[in-house]
């Protein structure tokens, strides 16, 4: 018993050897993390104590700790709301067709642009496509509106298509196309970036080895570079679906109005207008909450589910 407390106490005395070295050896690395450790614990944790509101009907006055404590009331509330499937139903759609066409245009444009053998032309291109990535989200709302108004671009081109039925954007069908369309177009760029740095680690020797066994551009794409972005991919599509109950509450505010509510009002700009115009903090909470655990799960789900078919996976 003696010796096990001695060999006990040894361990504890190495341990705090070990992190008193790693502290002088690393003392510049901890202190420049200082700032962004101090970020995330003022800016994301503290602020979880919000919470408790979604399980409260809020006053201002009392504060959360006075506050009359309702239960689950509030998420009781917004289940029986007439705008409850409406929201979740807009929400998912549009999670899902941004992720059936959004997701897979940067990894198509990345592999296009790995089969570009002229520099100049790659760079250019490049730069173009990363532009629109840094024009502010008012800016492009305001161009999908100039082009989607009674005479714009856009709406004379589906007229000429024979469509009938007027300016686009204030139409409920086409609020999901313009919608994910002008975010392809924005995103295209940038999302791409990552998949042309992982295409760039692939180790050139692969491909040399696949020419001398007469494989061509398409076999040397099919079984080289594509399993070569596939955790990278796998990855991103596990954060992706983790943010599957999220879609942009600014440009959904910027491009909506009572006509295309049907369609594009989804559970964030929802929570925008109970929240900040109508002061309902508890409901806005209590919603807020509800979407956040339902990304948890998927992600959970999504996590597990990629480490047992592909043993790729965020942890």
């Amino acid at each position: 018993m003696a010796k096990s407390n001695a060999a006990a106490v040894d361990e504890k005395k190495l341990r705090r050897a070990l992190i008193k070295r790693d502290w002088r050896m690393n003392k510049a690395v901890y202190l420049m993390a200082l700032p962004v450790l101090a970020y995330f614990i003022i800016f994301n944790y503290v602020p979880m104590s919000g919470i408790l509101m979604a399980f409260q009907n809020f006053s201002i006055k009392k504060g959360i700790l006075g506050s009359q404590w309702v239960g689950f009331d509030q998420f009781i509330r917004f289940f029986n709301s007439p705008h409850c499937f409406r929201l979740i139903r807009n929400t998912l759609l549009i999670s899902f067709y941004g992720l059936l066409f959004s997701f897979p245009f940067p990894i198509v444009f990345a592999l296009c642009l790995n089969e570009v053998r002229s520099k100049k032309f790659k760079k250019v291109t490049q730069t173009i496509s990363y532009l629109p990535y840094f024009i502010s989200v008012v800016v492009v709302v305001s161009i999908l509106q100039d082009f989607t108004k009674a005479d714009g671009v856009l709406t004379r081109l589906a007229a000429a298509l024979g469509d009938t039925g007027g300016a686009l954007i204030s139409r409920p069908e086409w609020f999901r196309t313009l919608f994910i369309g002008s975010n392809m177009w924005q995103h295209l760029g940038y999302n791409s970036i990552i998949f042309i740095s992982a295409l760039a680690a692939i180790d050139q020797e692969l491909y040399e080895a696949a020419v001398i066994d007469g494989a061509g551009r398409w076999k040397q794409t099919l079984y080289i570079t594509i399993p070569a972005l596939t955790g990278t991919i796998v990855v991103l599509l596990i954060l992706r679906l983790g943010q599957i109950m999220n879609v942009g509450y600014e440009k959904i505010i910027l491009m909506y109005g009572p006509s295309t509510y049907e369609t594009g009002d989804v559970i964030s700009s929802y929570v925008y207008r109970v929240g900040i115009v109508d002061s309902d903090y508890s409901y806005s909470t209590a919603i807020n909450l509800f979407n956040s655990v339902i990304n948890f799960i998927v992600l959970f789900t999504a996590n597990i589910f990629s480490r047992k078919i592909s043993e790729t996976s965020l942890w």
